[in-house]
């Protein structure tokens, strides 16, 4: 039952994302934080979810937004991670080198759900693929990330910003 619950929830985000891709710009930071640490920039980010097995005009979204990210660490980058429906789970990194990195999804809700992301970096972008199997059931999705580096982050410019 809790597989079922998962990927009608995931399904839901889903659809929210092609209907509002506002809505999943992110969450504003806190404006009373530091400045940002050494080797956080401006990315303007194009983010590509697929889930194959729904219908053809519900199967694909894509959310565009200006975020700050540290390649040091690209475990949260990927907007699905913070879902409800991945709240158990989480990226932990599985190697580095300076080609790219790779991470692998731990989850401890014992519902068989698992996958995990790659990040290739290139002079002046990103670019990372979240591949997640549902648990138990034959049900997949991904996320693939293109962040082109845009500039320094700022107090200002460090919360996500949805592009027009």
């Amino acid at each position: 039952m809790e597989v079922v619950s998962r990927t009608v929830r995931m399904q839901a985000a889903l659809m929210l994302a092609a209907a509002s891709p506002l809505a999943l710009a992110g969450v504003p930071d806190d404006p009373g934080d530091a400045l940002p640490p050494a080797g956080l920039r401006l990315y303007d980010m194009t983010t590509e979810t697929g889930m194959p097995h729904l219908e053809e005009n519900l199967r694909y979204a894509i959310v565009r937004q200006r975020r700050c990210l540290d390649p040091r660490d690209l475990s949260t980058s990927f907007w699905m991670i913070h879902d409800v429906s991945l709240q158990d789970c989480r990226l932990e990194q599985s190697s580095r080198n300076e080609s790219g990195a790779t991470y692998d999804l731990r989850c401890v809700g014992g519902h068989g759900t698992s996958g995990g992301a790659r990040w290739k970096f290139e002079p002046g972008q990103l670019r990372g693929t979240l591949d997640v199997k549902l648990g138990g059931k034959n049900m997949t999705f991904y996320q693939r990330i293109v962040a082109k580096v845009i500039g320094q982050c700022a107090v200002e410019s460090s919360r996500p910003a949805a592009m027009p």
